[in-house]
């Protein structure tokens, strides 16, 4: 499985503001390039956070992008969510694109079983934390084999603590969003002596800022 973050930050590293809001930081030109990107995608994964804070559909895509690729139907919506705290009646469960929920055996059983009642596909893995080596394995078992990730920055942390990421492009945008309780694109607990250390592959001009894609 080929696995391509994909984020928007501010020009000081942040998602988003310290309340989780969500904040406009790139263009129509950075949206049109990651509806390019969902349609190459199998699957568009994000955490259970994101789904909170703003109840993404994850629908949007280039159709004819798509349609070029020959790929069928509409790209898969899959969420970390090791407790099963997703609602029942979350946006990324409507419309016509299949959803796999990715849970821990932590997750309590009447949650789970609403999310499956509500149309979810779930996917068990780890103890009290989803194990992503596992989860991913089990998607890409049931044909994703090329995945996206949005976000948030607990779920790309943990990607990278994994050694699962293949690609990444990050949009940086001319704001300053502030606060050390924002959330950046890597948070978790940090890496502490060894670190990530992607290569930068190209920087290109967009809107109001700059799209920088690295090989991991």
């Amino acid at each position: 499985m080929h696995v391509h973050v994909n984020a928007a930050a501010s020009a000081d590293g942040k998602l988003s503001t310290r309340r989780r809001e969500q904040v406009r930081i790139s263009g129509e030109a950075d949206f049109a390039r990651m509806e390019r990107i969902r349609a190459e995608s199998d699957a568009v994964l994000v955490g259970v956070g994101t789904v909170l804070a703003d109840d993404p559909s994850l629908l949007r895509h280039d159709e004819a992008r798509r349609a070029e690729l020959g790929k069928a139907g509409r790209p898969a919506r899959v969420v970390a969510d090791s407790r099963a705290r997703t609602p029942a009646d979350a946006a990324i469960l409507d419309g016509p694109a299949a959803t796999y929920l990715l849970v821990s055996e932590a997750a309590p059983a009447d949650r789970v079983r609403a999310l499956e009642d509500a149309g979810a596909t779930v996917i068990g893995a780890g103890g009290e934390r989803v194990a992503l080596p596992a989860a991913l394995s089990a998607l890409a078992d049931a044909g994703v084999e090329y995945l996206m990730v949005e976000g948030g920055g607990e779920l790309i942390f943990s990607l990278f603590a994994e050694g699962l990421v293949d690609e990444l492009t990050l949009y940086v945008g001319s704001l300053i969003l502030g606060g050390r309780d924002a959330p950046t694109l890597a948070d978790g607990e940090g890496f502490v002596g060894e670190f990530p250390r992607p290569s930068l592959v190209g920087v290109e001009r967009m809107d109001d800022g700059v799209v920088l894609s690295y090989e991991v």
